[in-house]
């Protein structure tokens, strides 16, 4: 479906499947959210919870909800949003379903970059957040200039991504392996990507990375399908390759940065929110805004899941993004090998 002004000067093609799943996830994202925030130790009525959202609950409810639930909530879901993203971001711009930010290094070199200043420089709260943003563009220049070779081809930035992913990995162990038990176990914590105990700095953090960059995403994102068959074709095409590869390449990095920053480097949405995004649309390629919804809604059921899957214990989001990472993987291997005989 094609929109256009009366003019005829602007024009818009719409995938209105695209559109009608994205209105869904959007629902089941809202929805999700709304349930978080009326469970935990203190049951609130649904009802409650929007009187206060509105702004006319009674001060307790209102420090419940606005201090104690609202920002972790808002976390979940611009977390799972950013992430959302910059994973289909990667995956188009490598033509690789593997190339999210989880696999070509970018979160293990954010949570380098954390543990640097959490472990050697004694620094907390916005501190850390800092150094996991420079940690991460650091580490994707430096996956960048060594994959390049006269232009950067997908396939090398997957693999150069994965071998500076394992050696930072191995430089996080040693990091943790030397430090004292008490910030040894406060730094596997933050490895494991949780949404607990997050306030309103991180709100701020990762919304105002939303806020500028998912427009820039959306903007170069209509070069995405170009881009993904092959640069000489999108020539052809009337689009500025080099352009268009850098502008949507640190978008993704910061997208994946302010994430990573707010909540840790949780694991399986950026790999698995375009995929299935795609699988709902029927469209081979779903779009951003899709993938980032897809990501909210993930997110958001997924801390639902860990809030309540062990009673009495609120489990970081990140276990259970691992293990639903795990399970959605080991399923995709069994389709393939199925599809492809």
């Amino acid at each position: 479906m094609v929109i256009r002004t009366r003019a005829g000067r602007l024009s818009l093609r719409v995938h209105l499947r695209a559109l009608l799943v994205g209105a869904g996830l959007l629902v089941v994202a809202l929805g999700v959210s709304l349930v978080n925030l009326s469970t935990g130790d203190f049951p609130l009525p649904l009802r409650e919870v929007l009187r206060s959202l509105l702004g006319q609950g009674d001060p307790g409810t209102d420090f419940i909800v606005h201090e104690l639930r609202l920002p972790r909530v808002l976390i979940t879901v611009l977390v799972g949003a950013a992430l959302g993203a910059s994973g289909t971001i990667f995956q188009r711009l490598t033509r690789n379903p593997l190339g999210s930010p989880d696999f070509v290094g970018l979160t293990v070199g954010a949570a380098t970059g954390a543990l640097v200043v959490l472990l050697l420089l004694d620094g907390g709260g916005p501190q850390v957040a800092a150094g996991a943003v420079l940690g991460c563009l650091a580490t994707s220049v430096a996956i960048y200039l060594l994959a390049f070779r006269r232009g950067v081809q997908p396939f090398r930035l997957v693999l150069m991504g994965i071998g500076v992913s394992a050696l930072l990995e191995s430089f996080n162990s040693y990091l943790i392996y030397r430090s004292r038990l008490d910030e040894a176990l406060s730094a596997q914590v933050w490895l494991i990507g949780s949404v607990n105990g997050r306030g309103w700095t991180e709100v701020a953090l990762v919304g105002g990375t939303l806020a500028v960059l998912l427009p820039v995403a959306l903007y170069h994102g209509r070069h995405l399908d170009m881009l993904g068959m092959g640069d000489e074709t999108a020539v052809l095409q009337g689009v500025p390759v080099e352009r268009g590869r850098a502008v949507l390449a640190l978008t993704g990095v910061g997208l994946a940065a302010g994430a990573t920053a707010a909540a840790g480097p949780i694991a399986f949405v950026a790999l698995a929110a375009p995929q299935l995004a795609t699988r709902l649309t029927r469209s081979p390629h779903a779009g951003i805004l899709p993938a980032a919804l897809m990501g909210a809604a993930l997110l958001s059921a997924s801390d639902w899941a860990a809030q309540h899957a062990v009673p009495g214990d609120d489990m970081p989001v990140g276990v259970v993004t691992a293990a639903l990472g795990g399970v959605y993987l080991t399923w995709l291997l069994f389709h393939e090998r199925r599809h492809n005989g």
